[in-house]
């Protein structure tokens, strides 16, 4: 058997594993499995592989992009850069981390914004995707700023742009790199003066279950453009496939 499969937590609302057994199936690869492992602390990643002998490689979701990098023999230029990884293939006994978020976030942003985007970006979050939607950005020289429950963690907390409306109109694109409004808790959202957001404002939320989620509709209530995380997943699905089998 040539296993891969997905750590993270919790794990059962991915579309990975749906997106794997489909091109194992159009690829005739009945030795092919795609496991989801729900692994709340990372202590339990080295007897993953010890368990799984026939694991060649994982994806790796919240909460653990940014901390499982110590875990690694050796990282890929793309998960340096952005400090997180998502991807991990093990290969001559090592395991060599990457990250593809940050190239499905780039390419996905670029097709639906085009070349001729001038504006500055708000990032909310700041967590590993957080950081992969940072690096795209940077690729495609759009200046931005963070928001973070603290001030630890971005240039804004949640409760200054509450406290000053005004700051949230010098943005034209807004990312949404948080868990909020991802199924089950479909109806939380990011805590925004949405009633501030100017019409044709781009807002774009990595979460792709629902499909169109509280964040999504509430900028579309105010005249933004809307797109969930689905291209995104599917790009970097597809660049792990890659990495997998190079």
């Amino acid at each position: 058997m040539t296993r891969f499969g997905l750590i993270g937590y919790p794990v059962g609302h991915s579309y990975s594993q749906n997106f794997f057994t489909k091109k194992f199936k159009k690829l005739k690869l009945k030795d092919h499995v795609y496991d989801l492992f729900e692994m709340e602390f990372l202590n339990e990643f080295p007897a993953l592989w010890l368990k799984h002998s026939d694991l060649h490689g994982l994806n790796v979701t919240v909460p653990h992009k940014e901390k499982v990098v110590k875990y690694l023999d050796k990282q890929d230029a793309s998960a340096i850069k952005v400090g997180a990884a998502n991807v991990i293939y093990k290969t001559g006994g090592q395991l060599i981390g990457y990250n593809t978020d940050y190239m499905a976030f780039r390419e996905s942003l670029k097709a639906w914004i085009g070349d001729g985007f001038k504006g500055e970006a708000l990032i909310l979050g700041s967590g590993g995707a957080s950081k992969a939607v940072q690096a795209g950005l940077t690729d495609l020289d759009i200046p931005y700023n963070q928001v973070s429950r603290t001030n630890k963690g971005g240039d804004y907390t949640y409760d200054q742009i509450k406290a000053n409306p005004e700051i949230i109109t010098r943005f034209k694109l807004i990312v949404n790199t948080t868990p909020l409004g991802m199924y089950p808790n479909n109806e939380s959202i990011p805590d925004l003066p949405y009633n501030q957001i100017k019409k044709g404002t781009y807002f774009y939320d990595l979460i792709y279950n629902p499909e169109e989620t509280a964040f999504m509709k509430e900028g579309k209530k105010y005249g933004a453009e809307i797109k969930n995380g689905l291209e995104m997943l599917e790009l970097q699905a597809e660049r792990s496939w890659d990495i997998w089998n190079s």
